[in-house]
Order: C-alpha cells, then structure tokens, then sequence
C-alpha cells in the first residue's frame, strides 16, 4: 500500500499559541489541521477521514453550527477539500471506494457527500450515538446535513477483532485488504477508532481525536498547550477512557516505536513532518 497525507481543511481556532503552540501571540487565530489519508491499494483507493468537503466551503452556515464556525473558524479553501486534491493528484475521485471514519466530528465528516458511492466504515457505537442528537453540544459538533451517504454506511462492534500491539482491533473489514484495522479509541466521542495501516515501512496509526498535540505523546513529560487541553474537556464523552487511551499509546510508542508511526489529526507539526509539506499547500503528483 502507498499512502498520502492530507490537510482537508486547517481550522483557526480562537487563542492563537494558547491553542497551537506555535502562532505569534494568542490574540490571533491558531492554526490546526484536519489530518487525513488516502491510501493506494491493489484495486482502489481508501480514503481516511475526509475533513471537511465541497457543500461545506459552498455554504457553511448551512451544513455547520454558527458555534463552531466562530470558535474554529475554517479556512474554506476548495483546492483543500479531499475531492479537489485527490484529482490534482492525479486519481479520479470514484476510485474511492471505501472510507474509514475516525468518528463523524463535522470536521472528519464533511466531505462524505462528495464520494456518494463509497462505503463508509466506522464503528456501531459512533453511528448510534451520533444520531441520538442528545445533547446541545452533540448537534453543534454532529451535523445531519453532512450524511447523505447513510444508505453506504457499515458498522462495527468494538472487542471481536483480536489484539493488535496491546490494543483490541476491529479486522476483516468489508472489502478492504487485511493491512488496514481501526482500532476503537473512545472518550473524545463513544465510538472514537483510530485507524491503522501496514505497508513497507512498519505500521502507521491515525489516533483521530484521541489526543490533540504531538507533546501529548512525549514519554518522559507529556504535555498539551492550556487552550487544546480545556478544549478536549468540553468535547470528551467519557475523560477516564481518553486519558486512559492517551497512556496507552505512549505505552504503545514504549514498546513498538521501531514498528509503528503514531499521529493525530490536527498537529501541524506532525502533519508537516510526515506529509513533507506545508500544511497549507495541496498534495500534488
């Protein structure tokens, strides 16, 4: 398998280095991206997460909360959208025949609209949360107007996978080749995966939301900037599940660094280092 990294629509969230780190003050906006893969197999393309898609840029009041659009405040960029760097690249965007979703956030969803043929694969337990719309918060964050493509969805239970490097995995995916597993990550939503892909150079694992600064991830002194921690407070579902799940990855990067690369979905600093990019530039051929 070959895989390309994609920043499908960076948000520039209120508290500039409060939140990223790395913007000049905190009275500007910061900076994140919404990290997501495509992946060459034999006979298609897989798409990992979508970010946010063409409806979106075209008419964000409509398809995002006014909450969120103020709070992140999206740089609705087209040539940025999955669909648009997919064919720069090269591919006609039906290859994509399968997608796997780290959880349905309006921000790793949107773009499902424009692949309306592909089959979307995401654990039960996301799907059946995300619909009960039972919060205030969970109809700001999950957007019904971005599933058009419910009709193509395919669930999985978490645990009847098997284990995979100390984690318990979901395998046998529906037409998709073995080397690629989501491996389930509640607590920033109920049925929050990562996903994990095998090709030449080891594992590679997109841990989504499960944390948010690639310091989160250092052994020694694990660290988060103060906006990026309060903001994964107010979105988590259940915190005992994410802070366990974020000391199991460490635990994770102890014992498997050589064989695994382990990212999350809005790091710019990670997304640069493994895309080879700027995070504002599109993919190219």
């Amino acid at each position: 398998m070959r895989i390309h990294h994609l920043n499908c629509i960076s948000t520039c969230p209120l508290g500039g280095r409060l939140m990223d780190g790395r913007s000049d003050g905190i009275l500007e906006r910061g900076s994140l991206t919404c990290h997501c893969l495509l992946v060459e197999t034999a006979d298609s393309l897989v798409l990992v997460d979508t970010g946010m898609g063409l409806r979106d840029v075209a008419d964000p009041r409509g398809r995002l909360s006014g909450f969120f659009l103020m709070l992140v405040s999206p740089d609705f960029r087209e040539e940025m959208t999955a669909v648009r760097q997919i064919e720069r690249m090269g591919f006609d965007p039906r290859d994509v025949r399968h997608i796997l979703l780290t959880h349905l956030d309006f921000d790793h969803a949107g773009g499902l609209d424009d692949f309306p043929h592909a089959t979307v694969h995401m654990m039960g337990a996301e799907r059946d949360y995300a619909e009960q719309q039972k919060t205030w918060l969970d109809r700001q964050r999950f957007r019904p107007q971005q599933w058009n493509t419910r009709g193509q969805w395919r669930t999985y239970p978490g645990g009847t996978g098997g284990p995979w490097m100390g984690f318990d995995c979901v395998r046998d995916l529906e037409g998709l080749p073995p080397e690629l597993l989501m491996v389930p990550l509640p607590g920033h939503t109920h049925g929050h995966a990562g996903v994990a892909l095998r090709h030449a150079a080891g594992w590679h694992l997109l841990a989504g939301d499960a944390y948010f600064h690639e310091h989160e991830m250092d052994l020694r002194n694990p660290s988060c900037t103060p906006g990026l921690r309060f903001y994964q407070w107010m979105m988590e579902k259940d915190r005992d599940a994410r802070l366990g799940n974020q000391e199991r990855l460490r635990e994770l990067l102890r014992g498997h660094r050589d064989e695994v690369t382990v990212f999350c979905s809005h790091d710019v600093a990670e997304f640069e280092r493994l895309a080879g990019r700027p995070a504002g530039v599109p993919a190219t051929p």
